[in-house]
């Protein structure tokens, strides 16, 4: 059966972006870096690929030049346990790059991220509508997403 993974597509950034990426996951390594023949289209000996793992997942990194950028329409999520892993991951992607809404930023090599705790989808996705509508309404005033903020909204306090 084939596997799927993710193919991402840097400037020149590939081998910096991995090394970073691979800094901030626990089971992260990279796993491969390919550098240009003296036939590739770009200078001898520079890096045109690398292979990693985020957390067990393959992912390449293409050095393939300025054609292309990053666009929010693909991003990685990071399912976060709690406030704390949330702070974590959104201050170190941050660091150098952009915040966006609702949990969004786009890191300093312009890859979007998102980085959301479980309990998003506890008050967004529970039982009580009232509860959910509130969360909603609470998710799309925030940046960061803020655990406490979403349960009290879901709860009935104001957000």
């Amino acid at each position: 059966m084939p596997k799927i993974h993710p193919f991402l597509w840097f400037d020149t950034q590939a081998e910096e972006a991995a090394n970073f990426y691979v800094s901030l996951f626990p089971n992260s390594k990279i796993l491969n870096v390919v550098r240009n023949a003296p036939s590739a289209p770009g200078p001898e000996g520079a890096v045109l690929t690398v292979d990693f793992e985020l957390d067990g997942q393959r992912v390449t990194a293409l050095n393939g030049g300025p054609v292309y950028k990053f666009t929010p329409a693909t991003s990685f999520v990071i399912d976060c346990q709690d406030q704390a892993e949330v702070d974590h991951y959104w201050d170190r992607l941050l660091e150098g790059g952009r915040p966006s809404q609702c949990g969004w930023l786009d890191d300093r090599f312009g890859f979007s991220w998102q980085v959301v705790p479980k309990q998003l989808f506890e008050t967004i996705g529970g039982p009580d509508a009232a509860g959910r509508e509130r969360a909603m309404a609470a998710m799309m005033q925030m940046v960061k997403l803020d655990v406490a903020k979403l349960q009290a909204a879901y709860g009935g306090a104001a957000a």
